[in-house]
């Protein structure tokens, strides 16, 4: 749950910016899709969801 509502929070703030930046193209478009499977809780976002925690699960355990 924290990770999911980390990420949507800070989707949300790229997404703001990007918007008032007009800067929005195919990079802050996956942003805001993203963003909006999140906020929608459709249901591809289970599937998203899990992708994003075993990023972060591997991103967790690489030793620098």
């Amino acid at each position: 749950m924290a990770i999911s509502l980390s990420v949507v929070l800070l989707l949300a703030i790229i997404l703001i910016v990007l918007i008032r930046g007009k800067t929005l193209k195919v990079g802050p478009a996956i942003v805001a899709i993203l963003f909006g499977f999140f906020l929608a809780s459709t249901g591809m976002a289970p599937s998203i969801q899990k992708f994003l925690d075993s990023l972060a699960a591997t991103i967790n355990q690489i030793n620098l």
